[in-house]
């Protein structure tokens, strides 16, 4: 049996993830759905270009030129209310996406999983504001330095849910046009580092696939625990399969009724299976109310 097959059938026979009861913040709704979640009337993160301390790069890596630092700036705008890891982290979603979190650390089977691309078969299915929720999930374990970072260059959307400027980001990084200082930015309140995307680029999947790319992400990895990038989805791009070949480990959104299963085929089919993580089911139970969130799980890997 192929390992696609292994990792469908996996996902066939565990995908009936037990239902849970709809949020009931004010208003109840869901987690990766449209309508709202989260407290009303929230104070707004705290968040400020970041001004990480220098590192020792390993030998043979080389670094991108740096620019001198920019002075540190605060930025005033509130996270996206569908962040419910941030704003309702006693809810019941908040609570799957630690579950989801523990799930990927016991996957790691002794090997490093430290940088992390989420996508998904086609758009739609959820991939940001799962690779959103979990990044600040991580962020909350004790004494995990964690970033996220924008990989999609050509509909970027993390700096929406942060209120965050675009720019500078990591094409602007990729292209020598800014430091890794400047576009790294800090949301305070919630310990969690963003690299946004930065302007959009002519040929995005080159500077995915780019040398400067490797040791940007080299880089990374001297700062931070955990590295979630958020991919664009995989059909019927390249940006996925060319970048996935510098990260340690896939991460596949799909969701409930309405991710074809041909097209999850096809997606895997284009990846390395020994990278795939495994698949996340989102909008599991769903149910005739308005409010869709119901379930949320991790199906298999």
């Amino acid at each position: 049996m192929s390992r696609i097959q292994e990792i469908l059938r996996k996902a066939e026979r565990e995908g009936g993830v037990h239902r849970t009861r709809a949020l009931t913040v004010d208003p109840p709704a869901t987690a990766l759905a449209d309508t709202p979640v989260g407290t009303r009337g929230a104070e707004p993160p705290i968040v400020s270009r970041a001004e990480p301390p220098p590192v020792s790069l390993p030998a043979g890596i080389m670094a991108p030129p740096l620019a001198p630092p920019a002075a540190a700036r605060e930025v005033t705008g509130g996270i996206d209310h569908r962040l419910v890891a941030a704003l309702a982290p006693q809810s019941l979603a908040a609570e799957q996406y630690r579950s989801l979190r523990t799930r990927l650390a016991r996957s790691e089977n002794g090997r490093a999983v430290r940088a992390i691309i989420v996508t998904s078969p086609n758009k739609g299915d959820g991939k940001t504001l799962t690779a959103a929720n979990l990044a600040l999930t991580m962020a909350q374990e004790f004494q995990q330095r964690v970033l996220l970072v924008d990989g999609d260059l050509r509909r970027p959307a993390i700096h929406r849910l942060f209120g965050i400027a675009e720019t500078p980001g990591l094409s602007d990084v990729l292209m020598g046009g800014a430091s890794i200082d400047d576009a790294l930015v800090t949301v305070r309140d919630h310990r969690l580092t963003v690299l946004p995307s930065g302007i959009i680029p002519m040929h995005p999947a080159e500077l995915l696939g780019s040398a400067t790319m490797r040791r940007v992400l080299d880089m990374l990895r001297t700062r931070f625990d955990r590295i979630l990038i958020d991919m664009p989805p995989i059909a019927p791009l390249a940006d996925v399969t060319i970048a996935s070949a510098v990260a340690d480990g896939v991460l596949m959104i799909v969701r409930a009724g309405v991710t074809p299963k041909p097209a999850i085929e096809r997606a895997l089919s284009g990846l390395d299976l020994s990278k795939v993580l495994g698949l996340v089911l989102n909008d599991a139970g769903q149910s005739s109310t308005a409010y869709r969130y119901d379930g949320y799980g991790y199906v298999a890997g």
